[in-house]
């Protein structure tokens, strides 16, 4: 047994896939998850032997400090999150909600730290941190002159990884900054938001831009174009879950991480109209593609793309799955779960 991992959001997105990848590479998981998202999920690793689901709020010291002090890591994942129409809907809750998530994570990784015990936190940020980027591909080492992020989101995720560094600069607490581009993978559904009907909770997922395109294709009448936000040609890298979550452990155990911050996604862009024409050509077969434009979202972001090199080069990580083989596994899961009424 290489050790055990505290990993917070443990029932999100990624965390579906994070949890199984440190499983299956010898660690014991405790998984928190408060469950206020997406409700209880049934998950394949759920009676897994190593693994430990606690139901709680990562806000909660006295509970983060519990479960860090019987921990050899951290990965601090859970977050009040969502695709673009979350982040803009709900952007006080969300930044107010996800400081005291991050705040409570380091007291509790500092206590344990400070008992012997915890080797490194491991910060799930974002690329949004680039918001506002002007170099491309953007490498690790522009955030030192890029502008802020607008958004309260961005900005939120871009003082999780100041905590981290803090936390270092006074006490010595060992980090290491995980920073996904687009993840993209099966099992996203709407996220449960407080008072919202169905309806306004299918209107959140907007933004993460693989699923609901292929949602609005699928449940789209014949002869009826696409509605896509805004021209389309915002440039994005779907990186595939498994590959994430590979990155995200390599930022925890490899020795070459420690105190440093990490683009973890594919090399390969696309813009959201060639995106929407591939998934098009799939679910509707000969039917020629149609689409119209509506206004953007005030925080979406041109041009996202990261430069990957120093994650290749100190970690050996690359994600190579091919957008191909993502929409192979995705497509046939949204085409099913808007069937049960999932999606």
């Amino acid at each position: 047994m290489k050790g055990t991992v505290l990993v917070t959001g443990a029932a999100g997105f990624i965390g579906g896939y994070l949890v199984p990848e440190l499983l299956d590479a010898g660690f014991r998981v405790t998984g928190l998850d408060n469950l206020s998202k997406y409700g209880p999920m049934k998950r394949s690793f759920d009676d897994h032997p190593d693994y430990c689901f606690v139901q709680g709020d990562a806000r909660d010291p006295v509970l983060m400090e519990r479960l860090a002090l019987d921990s050899d890591y951290l990965v601090a994942g859970a977050a009040m999150v969502g695709g673009i129409g979350y982040f803009h809907r709900f952007a006080y809750d969300l930044f107010v909600h996800n400081e005291r998530v991050t705040a409570a994570a380091f007291d509790a990784a500092l206590a344990s730290f400070r008992a012997g015990r915890m080797l490194r936190v491991v910060v799930i940020s974002s690329s949004m941190v680039f918001e506002r980027a002007t170099e491309f591909p953007t490498p690790e080492s522009h955030l030192s002159d890029c502008p802020p992020p607008e958004s309260a989101y961005g900005f939120q995720k871009l003082a999780c990884e100041v905590f981290a560094k803090a936390a270092r600069d006074q006490h010595g607490l060992p980090f290491a900054i995980a920073r996904p581009f687009n993840c993209v993978g099966v099992g996203e559904t709407h996220p449960l938001a407080a008072g919202e009907s169905p309806a306004k909770a299918r209107s959140l997922a907007l933004g993460h831009v693989l699923p609901e395109l292929a949602v609005k294709i699928v449940t789209g009448k014949k002869g009826e174009p696409l509605h896509i936000l805004g021209d389309g040609l915002q440039v994005r890298h779907y990186t595939h879950g498994p590959d994430l979550a590979r990155g995200i452990r390599l930022c925890m155990e490899h020795p070459a991480a420690e105190n440093e911050d990490f683009n973890l996604s594919t090399s390969v862009p696309h813009t959201v109209l060639d995106l929407a024409r591939e998934i098009w050509s799939r679910l509707r077969g000969d039917e020629p593609f149609q689409h119209v434009s509506g206004p953007p979202f005030a925080h979406d972001v041109r041009l996202r793309s990261p430069n990957v090199e120093k994650a290749k080069n100190l970690l050996g990580f690359s994600a190579d799955t091919p957008l191909a083989t993502v929409l192979d596994e995705v497509l046939p899961w949204v085409r099913d779960a808007v069937g049960k009424g999932v999606l």
